[in-house]
This record gives C-alpha cells, structure tokens and sequence, in this order.
C-alpha cells in the first residue's frame, strides 16, 4: 500500500512577453500570480525545535524512525501540507526523509507482497545516503499458512521458508535497489500454528537450514556486512537459548519485537545478551509495534489521526534507551522503528525516544 496513484497534475503557468500595454489599452494591473508547485511534491514540516536538539543529541550510528510514512495526520509533525495516504505512500518519502531526527524506516508493504529492483531504487533515490531502511520480508516465506482475504488460515504455506524464493523474490532485489541503504532484512514470523509449536526444536532446525541457505550479503569497507539478516517472532515460547544460539551461529540478528505478545525489553535484552555475549556483536535491530495494553485495532482506533502521544509508555522507552546507548557506545549500528500504534504518533515516539538515548550515552 505505498504505491498509489499520484494527484492530477497542474497546468503550467504561462508567461507574458512583449511590450507594456498602452494607457488606453492597458488592464487594470493584478499582482503577479505565485508559482504552483508541482503536482508530485511533498512539502517537509518545518523542524521543531524539539526534533532539531534530539537529533543533534544522537551518536550518528543510530537512526530512528517509524512502521511506514504514509500518515495525514502527520501533517505540521512531518509533512508541511494536507496530503492523502496514498500521496504520501508514493511521493512522501523524500519529505519524511528530510525530518532532521527520521533516519530510517521499515518498509512493510514488502511484506504483503514482493517488490521489485525499481520499486526499492526508487525509495532509495529519495533518501539521503545516511538514511537506512528496514525491510519485511514477504509473508509469502514467513508464514506457514496461507491465509484467507480477513486472515483466517485456510491451508498449509507451501512456500514456508523456502530460500531459493526469499532470494529471489526479496534479498536480490532489496539488494540490488536499495544498495548501501538497505540496513537490515527482517524475517517476521506471523504467529505460527499449533501444529509447528507443538515442536519448537524441529521449527529451529528448519529455520537454521533456512538462513544457512540465503546469499552472503555484500561487506562495507571495513569488513563487516553493510546490511544485516534479522528475525522477529510473535511467538514467545520460540524465545529459548538454542533459538538465540542458532541465530550466533547463523549470524543472524534478532530482532526485538515490542508487541503484545512477545515479552517486555528487558526479557528480550537479555536474548540479545546471550546472542552477543559480553559485548555487543552485531546491529541492534528494534520495531516497536504495539502498546502493550492493546490489540491492533484497539489501538489503531483510539490513536488515530497519529497526532499526537495519547498512552505514554516510560518503562519501554527507558529500556530501549538503555540498549540503544550499549550499541551504539560500543560502535554498533542501531535501527530502531517505532508504529504509531505504540504509543499514539511514532514520528513523537522518536522525539522522545531521541532524548532519553542521548541522556544515557552521556551517563555511559
């Protein structure tokens, strides 16, 4: 849902030329009309203060941003004029990524359905070169059951984690479109049936064959990937050691998934100790999805239009600032993506969540 039709184009200003007209000829004068934008653009918000000493309180490997950014009601928060959803999904992103603190985004509509080279170049040619992107894979690999137009589960997923289509249909092109941009592939795990949790080890072993099976991604000059494998699961009973070990082994990232249910940061922090050991080893890899308290809906109900923070939630931003500030105090990069059903406006969420980051890597 972040292709859609662009607005009608305006028709072009003519000029005037020639000589002024005569007294007796002359109309009445009319003050010169003001240039129309064009149709495609997006204005930016101008910068609040707030945004403006968050983002300059960052260390520069960590990049905020939220689920998606084709949101009306961020209008004066990140975009400077009334614009549509679906204007915004295809022509908002080089707005969004003008925002001084929005420095990543996850793209979700991947995860509905593949995208191709020039779908991904086009969002990277809208970006500044330190801007990273975070990617869903497509359900198409990731969920174990095919599912019906509301999302009942009709049938077996014959594509389940099957390497040689997440490649193709979504590491090749993300890769290829997205290039140095592309900051972490995520492989998001739908809830999964009794059947596959009734035997979590077995789940396990078929995933390791299944990372195993993906491309090496490319190296950034220092050695170390430029981008990043992750994996986020909805299910908490598959949060065990040998889960955590295999991803070491794989080296691969989990991802933390702050949603309703999956445990709070500070469980989840400690996956990430036991995958890195004393020292962070890798990104830090965040997507912060619901309130706690709420089911999707209820929250997409109660936030909307995404305005402004309605349910704060301390404890969580406090726990994430904390692990921001390890990853980034020990060089790593950190991508964290907030949704506007979190809290009640992502693009807010980041203020806040900015500030609470610096404060801990000056107390670190």
């Amino acid at each position: 849902m972040d292709e859609r039709e662009d607005d009608p184009p305006l028709k072009p200003q003519l000029d005037l030329f020639g000589a002024p007209p005569t007294l007796e000829t002359a109309a009445p004068r009319k003050e010169p009309a003001k240039p129309k934008r064009r149709a495609r653009e997006v204005l930016p918000a101008p910068a609040s203060a707030d945004a403006l000493a968050a983002a300059a309180g960052l260390p520069p490997q960590v990049h905020l941003g939220t689920s998606s950014w084709s949101f009306p009601g961020w209008e004066g928060i990140v975009y400077g004029d009334a614009y549509s959803d679906s204007k915004l999904a295809r022509d908002g992103l080089a707005a969004y990524g003008a925002h001084p603190l929005l420095r990543t985004v996850s793209i979700d509509r991947s995860f509905y359905a593949p995208l191709s080279i020039a779908d991904y170049l086009r969002y990277a040619q809208q970006v500044p070169d330190d801007f990273r992107f975070i990617v869903k894979a497509p359900a198409s690999v990731t969920d174990a059951t095919l599912r019906a137009e509301r999302g009942e589960p009709v049938a077996d997923n014959p594509c389940f984690l099957d390497a040689r289509l997440a490649t193709s249909e979504f590491v090749e092109p993300c890769l290829a479109g997205l290039g140095a941009k592309a900051g972490a592939l995520v492989f998001q795990f739908s809830p999964l049936p009794e059947r596959v949790l009734a035997d979590p080890a077995a789940f396990v072993a078929r995933l390791a064959d299944f990372l195993a099976a993906l491309p090496a991604l490319p190296q950034a000059a220092g050695g170390a990937p430029a981008s990043c494998y992750a994996v986020e699961i909805r299910d908490a009973c598959l949060l065990t050691p040998r889960f955590v070990r295999m991803l070491r082994e794989r080296g691969v990232r989990y991802c933390v998934g702050l949603h309703a249910r999956m445990p709070d940061p500070l469980r989840q922090a400690a996956a990430l100790a036991l995958l890195d050991g004393d020292e962070p080893a890798g990104p830090l890899i965040v997507r912060w999805s619901l309130h706690g308290g709420f089911k999707y809906e209820q929250a997409k109900a109660k936030y909307e239009p995404f305005n402004r923070l309605v349910d704060e939630d301390p404890g969580t931003r406090a726990a994430l600032a904390e692990l921001a500030a390890r990853y980034a105090l020990a060089g790593q990069p950190v991508l964290i993506v907030a949704n506007n059903k979190a809290e009640g406006s992502a693009p807010l969420t980041c203020v806040a969540l900015a500030r609470e980051i610096a404060a801990a890597c000056a107390h670190n």
